[in-house]
């Protein structure tokens, strides 16, 4: 997952459920300052997660979430009444698809890593061969 501000810069990268990164974020900033998230996935299920269970009643009031533009599409129409950003002046003209470009700006370091976790196992194995072919 990735958490990124206003200006599309990342400020969290991290192997966490959306709930801990939000978390991880609104611990970092003043009491006063509110937060915008877009939500790609899943949206509806963190809503009414959120309010249902009211897992962090102290983000009540600080968060306001939204769906990306191109996304707001493909859910129900009442989702895109209350989460698009263009129906809120708040968002200004955001299109909440910072992530996406983020991800498709890493994508060339896919391959490299991909040969180097290859390698690694191929390593691993060859290791627990050699160990298992001494004794």
């Amino acid at each position: 997952m990735a958490c990124l501000c206003r200006h599309d810069l990342p400020l969290f990268l991290k192997q966490f459920y959306a709930f801990a990164l939000l978390d991880a974020l609104l611990s970092e900033l003043p009491g006063q300052l509110d937060v915008l998230a877009f939500c790609m996935i899943s949206h509806a299920k963190f809503i009414c997660s959120l309010l249902k269970w009211d897992f962090i009643p102290e983000w009540e009031g600080r968060i306001e979430f939204g769906v990306s533009v191109f996304h707001a599409y493909g859910h129900q129409w009442t989702c895109q009444l209350w989460y698009h950003p263009r129906k809120s002046e708040k968002w200004g003209l955001s299109d909440g698809e910072g992530c996406e470009r983020f991800w498709s700006q890493l994508k060339r370091l896919i391959p490299g890593l991909r040969v180097t976790v290859t390698v690694g196992q191929w390593l691993k194995d060859q290791g627990e061969y050699s160990e298992e072919t001494d004794s």
